[in-house]
C-alpha cells in the first residue's frame, strides 16, 4: 500500500508523466528486450513496429491511474489487459521484468527530475499495478482449469482438419493430442497459441471461429504476406501437425437479453462474430448479419451463413457487400446510409470486428445513428486501443 506521502508524488507527478509517457513506453520496450529477450517472443513484433503496443501500455498505466481510487471501476477497466495475458499465459515472475525496465525507462526519460522518492512512490504504484493483475489472472486461470476440459498452461494440440474458407483465410480444426475433452469456451473469444518456429517460441491469438463442442476447437486465420506465423500456418503445418494452445479469453461475448442484433464484418472479422450469431440464433433472437469483402474469392464462410439463413430464414438476414464484383448484395463500401438501411429497430446492440480503420467508421456511423455507447461491441485483433486511434 502506498503511503499517504506517496500517494502526493504520485498525483503531484503524474502530469509529468503522462506528458513523456509515450516517449517512456517508447525506451522501455527496446530496453526490456535487451535485458531479457526470453520475453521477445510474447510481443507481435509488428504491433512493435506500429506503435499499437506502446499506445496500449500507455493507456493502461494512465486508466489505471486515473481510476485506482475506485477499485472496481479500475478492475473493469483491465479487464481487458487481464483477457489478453490469459491467452499468452503470463506469470506472476514476468512482472518484476516489467517493472525494473519500465522504471529504468522512466528514469532514463526524465533524467534527474526523477527523485529517489517519485522513483520509490512510482515503484509503489506499479506494485500495486501488478498485484491486482496476478490476483485477476490467477483467478482466471484457476476457474478455467477447474471447468471440465479445462487445463493449465500449455497443452499440446493436433490439427485434425484444414478448410480454405477464402483466397486467404484457412480453418484449422484443433483436437487434444491426449484424447480427453476440450473445455467449453463463450462465443466470441478467442485462444493464444504457441509455436516453435526456427526453434523461436512464437505467440498469437486466434479467435474461436465455431460453437463450443467439447471436442475440438476451430481457428481461422487469414495469411498476411508480412505475417511470420500465419504464413507459417498456411505454407507449413497440414493435418497431424501439433500447436500449443493457452486457455480462451476475451471479452467480445453476447450480452444476456433478447434484443435484436446487428453484427458488422470487415474481412477476417467474422471469425468472433459467426459464433455469436449461431449463439443467438439458437436463443431465438432477431440477426442482421452484414459482412463486407473485397470480392468473392475474399468472401469467406459463405457457404456456412447461407447454412444458417436456411435453417432461420425470419429471424436472420444476411447482406454481402464487396468492394469489386457483382456477387454481393452491393457494390463498394460499407457506409452509414446502408448501415441505416439494415440497423434492426427496438434499439439493436451492436457487434462490428475488422480492420482499425473499418471499425472506427463503423462506430461513428452507428453513434450518429443514436446507438448508445454501452450497445457497441466491438474487439481489437492486436493491442487494444481507442478507435479514433487511427
Amino acid at each position: 500500500m502506498l503511503t499517504q506521502q506517496q500517494e502526493q508524488l504520485i498525483e503531484a507527478t503524474a502530469p509529468v508523466v503522462a506528458q513523456h509517457l509515450d516517449a517512456i513506453t517508447q525506451r522501455f520496450y527496446p530496453l526490456m528486450f535487451a535485458r531479457y529477450p526470453e520475453v521477445a517472443s510474447l510481443f507481435n513484433a509488428a504491433h512493435q513496429q506500429s506503435g499499437a503496443q506502446q499506445r496500449a501500455l500507455a493507456g493502461a498505466v494512465l486508466a489505471y491511474v486515473q481510476l485506482r481510487q475506485d477499485p472496481a471501476r479500475a478492475r473493469e477497466v483491465l479487464a481487458t489487459v487481464v483477457e489478453k495475458h490469459v491467452s499468452l499465459g503470463i506469470q506472476p515472475d514476468q512482472y518484476p521484468i516489467v517493472g525494473e525496465c519500465l522504471m529504468a525507462a522512466i528514469g532514463e526519460e526524465l533524467g534527474d527530475a526523477l527523485t529517489p522518492e517519485i522513483a520509490a512512490a512510482w515503484t509503489a504504484l506499479y506494485d500495486e499495478l501488478a498485484g491486482l493483475l496476478i490476483e485477476l489472472e490467477e483467478r482466471r486461470y484457476r476457474a478455467f482449469a477447474e471447468q471440465p476440459g479445462g487445463w493449465r498452461g500449455l497443452r499440446r494440440f493436433r490439427i485434425a482438419t484444414t478448410r480454405q474458407e477464402s483466397a486467404v483465410i484457412r480453418s484449422f480444426v484443433l483436437e487434444p493430442e491426449d484424447g480427453g475433452p476440450v473445455a467449453d469456451h463463450q462465443p466470441g473469444q478467442y485462444i493464444g497459441v504457441r509455436l516453435d518456429i526456427n526453434g523461436e517460441p512464437v505467440y498469437r491469438h486466434y479467435s474461436l471461429s465455431d460453437l463450443p463442442n467439447g471436442r475440438t476447437y476451430r481457428i481461422s486465420i487469414k495469411r498476411e504476406v508480412e505475417g511470420r506465423v500465419s504464413r507459417h500456418f498456411h505454407d507449413e503445418l497440414d493435418v497431424g501437425d501439433v500447436v500449443n494452445l493457452l486457455p480462451p479469453a476475451g471479452e467480445l461475448t453476447l450480452q444476456q437479453g433478447n434484443e435484436p442484433l446487428l453484427l458488422v464484418s470487415g474481412g477476417v472479422g467474422q471469425t468472433p462474430l459467426l459464433p455469436l450469431a449461431r449463439q443467438a440464433l439458437a436463443q431465438g433472437r432477431q440477426v442482421v448479419y452484414l459482412h463486407a469483402a473485397l470480392d468473392a474469392r475474399h468472401h469467406a464462410f459463405r457457404e456456412e451463413v447461407d447454412a444458417l439463413c436456411q435453417a432461420h430464414p425470419s429471424r436472420l438476414k444476411a447482406v454481402a457487400i464487396h468492394e469489386h464484383g457483382d456477387e454481393a448484395d452491393h457494390r463498394g463500401r460499407l457506409d452509414r446510409e446502408l448501415l441505416r438501411s439494415y440497423l434492426p429497430e427496438s434499439n439493436p446492440r451492436c457487434y462490428f470486428v475488422g480492420p482499425q480503420g473499418f471499425m472506427s467508421a463503423v462506430d461513428q456511423a452507428l453513434a450518429e445513428l443514436g446507438i448508445e455507447a454501452d450497445r457497441r461491441h466491438f474487439e481489437h485483433f492486436g493491442p487494444s486501443r481507442p478507435l479514433d486511434a487511427a
